[in-house]
């Protein structure tokens, strides 16, 4: 009994111990996950979970978004996950998305995985239209996702057709052009073939660093109104505050640049940005609903701190991070490279193995001729020897003949009769035995100098047949060719060489290596900046190329907009939109 108890007492602590947990669904660019929380958690240890299980280390990027009445909302760390206002219905479904955008991607995105989660979200928001792209810009773009994708471009495999099933242009773009899927496919494959060996990372990031320079990229947009109450809209961004016309969503009327903003503060549903020059005046809007306004705070704060942190020398964590990064390029080149060599070596053995094959098939035609000359040779000499034997037995025969015709005409000299008669026709038999004789003589001749002409051609046959033996003995006895694998070439010894064992990498970089890989990354630096040059030329080619197929009518506003700002000249960048308010001097804000 007293055992009995003791279970049930255990028993009941341990289920009291145990926490309380609700499920929680992660959904990012790529995948989704489920996680069990505890009821007590905060924003931070639901954060730190998905980063942790992603293998994220810049996590300042990002947060975990959710919606409020159709009003986006950010997951507070400093708050418990089920103190926010989210539905209660399990699973709780968070959206992991990048919530700050860096100034420049290359420079600022250390991880691969850091870099691909942008890719994804900024190709989303570019093919959903929440970004304004050109259309020229769009077929580039494509070109690099379809790099990223399918690698290098190979006419065998990459048919056309093969971009059929891919969404890779916006729909605007694909409405605006009379063209058809193949035309379209035919231009995107046209820039990718030109891709050739970019790495599915290095395809992305050249996609972000075209994407950064667009107008609408990382700028988040509020609807407000200021004191006179006109519409306006608010754009917050890694640069700063900007305020847009609301049918101008790609050149703001003026913008606040963060280092030149002194205090960002709401009241209700007022909201005042507070210069830094006390002699420009505070600007003040009001927007619908409280919580943009804290959602308008976050983001500003969060901005503002990246924007500082920028210009500060790097953190210890992100420096190594930096230092990891580059060794993992290093090593991912040199392993590039070791696959190009390795490539280019079984190229080469398989070009050996052809010509061998080729060369092997020659030989055995040769050979076969060779065969084919000797057996006609052999039949071609029987023949003649037949031939020369059955000439040299008919001359025989005839000189035989010739003789006894001889021996004929003394026999009807010595028996001639005596009368003049019979001595007119034993003259007469003489001579036709004399011109038998004569002939049969001619005759014996001819067929001697036959018999002699056939013996020398008999010559030739055996002698012809003699050079057909010795040179099927040459083909048969030529030398060997070099085996179809070569053996591959020692590794330079500037290389450095890694070994895979198991779980663990032994990894040894010199620091020739190091100096070599920063020459290189110099190198590549001003070869994309000649590539920059062209860039602008090539797109106004496609612009002029397609411009013809455009449907006029069909044009958007934001199109109309950018056509406008390109014939005045206007920036390409917004980097340098948020240039132009410093220079023009200290003013008044009026808008």
């Amino acid at each position: 009994m007293a055992g009995a108890i003791a279970s049930r007492m255990s028993f009941s602590s341990l289920k009291r111990k145990q926490p309380k947990t609700f499920t929680v669904r992660i959904v990012t660019m790529d995948a989704e996950m489920e996680f069990n929380c505890e009821m007590k958690w905060k924003g931070k240890d639901l954060f730190d979970l998905v980063c942790r299980t992603l293998g994220l280390r810049e996590t300042w990027f990002f947060g975990l978004q959710y919606t409020i009445k159709d009003t986006v909302a950010w997951l507070k760390m400093d708050k418990k996950v089920l103190d926010h206002d989210v539905s209660k219905e399990e699973p709780v479904t968070f959206h992991f998305l990048a919530k700050f955008y860096p100034e420049n991607a290359e420079e600022e995105l250390v991880q691969e995985s850091t870099q691909h989660l942008f890719f994804l979200q900024v190709k989303k928001q570019i093919l959903e239209e929440k970004i304004y792209c050109p259309p020229e810009a769009s077929v580039l773009l494509a070109s690099y996702a379809v790099q990223a994708k399918y690698g290098d471009y190979d006419p065998s495999l990459h048919k056309l057709g093969f971009l059929a099933q891919e969404e890779l242009l916006p729909k605007r773009v694909i409405n605006l052009y009379q063209m058809t899927p193949e035309m379209w496919e035919e231009r995107i494959t046209a820039w990718y073939a030109g891709h050739r060996g970019r790495a599915r990372d290095e395809a992305e990031m050249e996609y972000l660093k075209i994407a950064q320079d667009l107008e609408m990229y990382g700028v988040n947009y509020f609807a407000i109104r200021n004191k006179k109450g006109t519409e306006l809209l608010l754009g917050v961004d890694a640069l700063g505050l900007h305020i847009y016309d609301p049918e101008n969503r790609l050149t703001p009327k003026i913008s606040f640049p963060w280092n030149e903003i002194r205090n960002i503060s709401y009241s209700d549903k007022e909201f005042t940005i507070k210069p830094l020059d006390k002699k420009i005046d505070v600007f003040k809007f009001n927007s619908s609903k409280l919580r943009v306004n804290k959602l308008i705070l976050q983001l500003c704060i969060g901005n503002h701190d990246l924007f500082m942190r920028r210009r500060k020398a790097d953190s210890l964590e992100v420096q190594q991070m930096k230092t990891q990064a580059r060794e993992e390029k290093a090593r991912k080149q040199m392993e590039r490279q070791r696959l190009a060599r390795e490539k280019q070596m079984r190229e080469e053995a398989e070009r050996t193995r052809d010509e061998l094959e080729r060369r092997l098939l020659q030989m055995k035609e040769e050979a076969t001729m060779a065969n084919e000359a000797l057996m006609r040779s052999e039949e071609t000499a029987d023949l003649l020897a037949e031939k020369a034997q059955i000439t040299e037995e008919e001359a025989k025969l005839l000189a035989q003949k010739a003789a006894e015709a001889e021996q004929e005409m003394q026999r009807i000299k010595a028996t001639a009769i005596r009368t003049e008669e019979e001595k007119r026709l034993m003259e007469q038999k003489v001579l036709e035995a004399e011109v038998l004789a004569l002939k049969m003589a001619e005759e014996s001749e001819r067929r001697a100098k036959e018999a002699d002409q056939l013996k020398q051609d008999l010559q030739e046959a055996r002698e012809a047949e003699r050079r057909a033996k010795q040179k099927l003995l040459e083909i048969a006895t030529k030398p060997t060719y070099p085996p179809v694998n070569p053996i591959p070439a020692p590794m330079p010894p500037d290389i450095p060489s890694f070994n895979l064992i198991g779980d663990s990498l032994s990894f040894d970089f010199k620091d020739t290596d190091m100096k070599r890989l920063s020459m290189e990354i110099e190198k590549e630096k001003v070869e994309y900046m000649e590539k920059s040059k062209h860039l602008q030329e090539q797109l106004n080619e496609l612009k002029t190329e397609i411009e013809a197929l455009k449907l006029k009518e069909r044009e958007t506003a934001l199109d109309i907009l950018h056509n406008e700002n390109s014939d005045r000249g206007g920036t390409s960048s917004k980097h340098n939109t948020i240039k132009k308010p410093q220079a023009q001097g200290r003013r008044p804000i009026c808008i």
